[in-house]
């Protein structure tokens, strides 16, 4: 059987490469194709840096090949990454993690918006694309992050780590997590006053053994507050990225998240906005979309105060279901929240890169009080 390149072309039409739309051919990843009797050469451009992507594009190449042109082709595809390779190590100043390069922290100004579902999501498709992740649910009254991993019921356990006893993050779906969740009762109110829980995350953060991290993301509470300054107080933070609804009462509180973030006495940069609950998508009718709460808000926020809009998710039943369950949504395979997922993470992976090249290291705030009020000082 003669092989032609048209009969490759179809065959590749069929699939995509990791976190893109479109097919391989219209996308513009297949660059070339060579046929020569029951010998096949493709060479492909992909964005995704990530060894498991690199894998899969392969992978699925020669399989779709075999498949559908001929089943003992030979197949050799020359693959080229273009796009940003594992962000570059942030040379953090202050009381920096060893071994973790990149804390991202992940805010609202209102609560209710799903930041702990786009912060989960966000970690698992990390992990899917060959990155170590962890997360810190700095929530510390409303902690839900073990519920969305499935891991309520688990205990941090004790290492001894250079002759010093420290806890062990539970671990799932790849990603390392701790939470006040893990040492409370589900039906205990955590009734602190802001030293008792700036204490208690300070133990998450410095008394764990997180390893080797390229990411920490870190689940902030709702508003701007006592946590977020201790958080910024204990920690260089590499970026920050907000979430938010379209609606006007939650964009008005985004934009106030942003300006904390940006304020001269903090300057924490801003990765970008995210607008999550976009649009409604009916089970049944998948082709109609419904701005239940508002069209692009976050999008012409993000345009606003000029910084990066990082991508929308959905309004789909599934996203809940999932979270319930302890399953995020993103781990789901060949779906539209997978693909939207994969979307938003390189665009914050991007994001991350270019504030390691551009900006200088990141240092923790320091904080005073004066007069009886808190100052805020770098």
């Amino acid at each position: 059987m003669k092989i032609t390149k048209q009969d490759i072309l179809k065959a590749l039409e069929t699939i995509s490469a990791p976190g893109e739309g479109q097919n391989m051919v219209e996308s513009g990843a297949v660059t070339n194709v060579v046929t020569f009797a029951d010998e096949v050469i493709v060479d492909v451009t992909i964005k995704n840096p990530t060894l498991q992507a690199r894998k899969k594009t392969e992978v699925e190449i020669m399989k779709v090949i075999h498949e559908k042109v001929h089943q003992k082709a030979q197949v050799k595809v020359n693959l080229k990454v273009d796009g940003p390779a594992t962000p570059a190590k942030n040379e953090i100043k202050g009381k920096a993690i060893p071994g973790i390069q990149n804390i991202v922290a992940v805010a609202s100004g209102k609560g209710g918006v799903g930041k702990s579902t786009v912060t989960a999501n966000l970690a698992v498709t990390l992990a899917k694309m060959g990155f170590k992740v962890g997360i810190l649910d700095a929530d510390i009254y409303g902690p839900s992050v073990p519920i969305m991993f499935d891991v309520e019921m688990e205990r941090p356990l004790a290492v001894t780590i250079d002759g010093k006893s420290k806890m062990k993050p539970v671990e799932n779906y790849g990603v390392k997590v701790l939470s006040i969740g893990f040492f409370t009762k589900p039906d205990q109110a955590v009734v602190w006053r802001g030293p008792m829980a700036a204490k208690a995350l300070n133990q998450m953060i410095f008394d764990a053994h997180w390893g080797e991290l390229d990411f920490m993301l870190i689940d902030l509470p709702p508003g701007t507050g006592d946590i977020h300054l201790s958080i910024m107080q204990s920690l260089p933070i590499t970026g920050a990225v907000v979430v938010s609804t379209p609606q006007n009462v939650a964009l008005a509180d985004a934009k106030k998240g942003v300006a904390m973030f940006q304020q001269e006495s903090i300057n924490v940069p801003v990765l970008g906005i995210i607008e999550n609950m976009a649009y409604f998508i009916p089970e049944e009718l998948p082709d109609n979309k419904y701005f239940i709460f508002g069209k692009e808000g976050a999008k012409n926020l993000a345009e606003d105060l000029k910084v990066p809009f990082l991508g929308e998710i959905p309004l789909v039943q599934s996203i809940r279901e999932a979270g319930d369950v302890g399953r995020p949504a993103a781990l789901q395979t060949a779906t539209p929240l997978e693909k939207a997922f994969e979307k938003l993470t390189q665009n914050v992976v991007e994001e991350v890169v270019r504030r390691n090249d551009d900006l200088p290291p990141t240092e923790a705030i320091k904080i005073t009080t004066m007069a009886g009020c808190s100052a805020v000082k770098k």
